[in-house]
């Protein structure tokens, strides 16, 4: 908006006519008193002020406005009809305008005049909104700045106060922090710590993470500077991102090396346990089926021995497992693959079921008459192991369900499906890991919690792949699927 000031109301009339027909909105004030109230009160674009008034004049006025922090910056153009002389347009100048216009008019003139000053105001109304917009965007990022700073020495602080081997590091992976412990296995704060010549080669393992985007998780051989023992540490690395962008990583290094000990310790154990238990077992059990012969079914302590040989033979399936575990670890579990009828080796594992669970009603679905390359002894086993939990975690509805298929003309497919208590949501991703056992079934049913766990390395083992279905109280569907012809898969087994 423009304010005109003239003590004249002809004057105002006029210049008001021409700014409005151009479009510029004006106000107006017949005296220096009256324009100084309306400045207070509103912002202008420009003020045309009239020279000669009675009371306060131009020049007062323009010196009035100069004292007002927030008028002092807006455009004067002064008006006189007289007193043109180079002294009193320098005192115009001097009071605090920025031009000068003599009477009588040129509309012309005036108007080129306006819109000059129109457009510096608008340009200078923009610049100080991007000043100011700039202005919080420094302070905003000097805040988020301070409050980094505070969060990495807090960190910092952190990872200093642990005992592992701590590092932070840039987006791009280059290293900015690391604490007291890793220069004690380090040459430098840029260099990882020194790792076992048959490990793989850690600075380009980083890189691959970095390139990736995904957290690390890897077991590897350390040793500190100046010693030549190496110990296991677990190294965990993950990302820290700011909506999706990635910018650091925090990983620490933590020694494993008892903990492995520990469980190489117990591994060894179980073998050996295993061992001695399986010839005495073997030498009971034999002797429990030839008393069972010898016995009548008329004779009262038949039920007794039926029931013995019952938990022999529970007893010898878990001592067969401990020592496939042993054998898992150990890495000397052995497949003697080749082509068989996979057909005959399922009806051979469900009569073993239906043998040892003669309540339970085993319904298969499919046609099986496929010829399977891998372990006949291993897949029948599996298939064993999948009916056995089917049955057990099935008390009262005693059916379950066998389907069978070929897909996509080279993979065999075999679900087994109970009508159970199944599994909650959360457990199925860890139930086929070794001892993992569902708390809320441990102490209802029995089991060391390793079966699954040998069926999902046997499956691996056949490159093939593994998962379970399942709703609590809706029963539970195990399955998976190998390769017919033995080739090998490129996808990721489902745990």
């Amino acid at each position: 908006m423009i304010l005109i000031v003239d003590d004249k109301p002809e004057n105002i009339f006029s210049l008001k006519t021409i700014l409005e027909l151009h479009s510029f909105p004006t106000d107006t004030a017949l005296s220096g008193e009256e324009a100084l109230k309306k400045i207070l009160r509103q912002s202008y674009a420009l003020i045309i002020l009239d020279v000669q008034m009675p009371g306060m004049d131009g020049f007062e006025v323009a010196e009035a406005i100069s004292g007002y922090s927030k008028a002092r910056d807006i455009p004067i153009i002064f008006l006189s009809a007289v007193n043109t002389d180079k002294k009193f347009i320098t005192k115009g100048y001097t009071s605090g305008g920025m031009d000068y216009i003599t009477k009588p008019i040129d509309p012309d003139i005036l108007l080129l005049k306006v819109k000059t000053f129109y457009r510096l105001y608008e340009q200078n109304r923009e610049l100080n909104k991007i000043q100011a917009s700039l202005r919080t965007e420094i302070e905003f990022r000097k805040k988020v700045e301070d409050e980094l700073q505070d969060r990495a020495a807090e960190l910092h602080s952190i990872l200093e106060s642990i005992p592992q081997i701590a590092f932070t590091t840039r987006a791009d992976g280059k290293i900015e922090f690391v604490n007291q412990q890793w220069l004690k296995y380090a040459p430098s704060k840029q260099s990882f710590p020194l790792t076992h010549p048959d490990d793989p080669d850690l600075a380009r393992q980083w890189e691959k993470t970095v390139a990736s985007g995904e957290a690390l998780e890897m077991e590897i051989r350390v040793r500190k500077i100046g010693s030549q023992i190496y110990r296991y540490h677990l190294l965990r690395a993950i990302p820290i991102r700011e909506g999706d962008t990635i910018t650091k990583w925090v990983g620490t290094f933590t020694d494993i090396e008892d903990q492995k000990q520990a469980i190489r310790k117990k591994d060894e154990f179980i073998s050996i346990a295993s061992h001695e238990l399986k010839t005495p077992l073997t030498t009971i059990k034999a002797y429990m089926q030839l008393l069972d012969r010898t016995i009548t079914e008329e004779d009262a302590t038949k039920m007794y021995v039926e029931r013995a040989l019952v938990q022999v033979r529970r007893l010898d399936n878990l001592i067969v497992d401990l020592l496939d575990l042993s054998k898992i670890e150990s890495g000397k579990l052995k497949f003697n693959k080749k082509f068989f009828q996979f057909g005959a080796t399922l009806s051979n594992a469900i009569d073993m079921i239906q043998q040892t669970y003669p309540d339970y009603k085993i319904i298969r679905k499919g046609t099986p008459d496929v010829r399977l390359y891998g372990d006949e002894m291993r897949i029948e086993q599996v298939i064993i192991n999948y009916l056995s939990n089917a049955v057990k975690y099935s008390p009262e509805i005693k059916e379950v369900h066998i389907e069978v298929s070929v897909k996509e003309g080279d993979r065999l497919h075999v679900l087994v499906r109970d009508f159970g208590i199944g599994i909650q949501k959360d457990h199925q991703s860890n139930i086929f890991h070794k001892f993992y056992r569902v708390e809320e079934s441990a102490n209802k049913f029995q089991g060391l919690g390793i079966g699954l766990y040998i069926c999902a390395e046997i499956i691996r083992r056949h490159d093939g792949v593994y998962g379970v279905e399942s709703e609590p109280g809706k029963g539970a569907a195990f399955y998976f699927s190998i390769p017919v012809n033995g080739n090998p898969l490129t996808e990721t087994p489902n745990v």
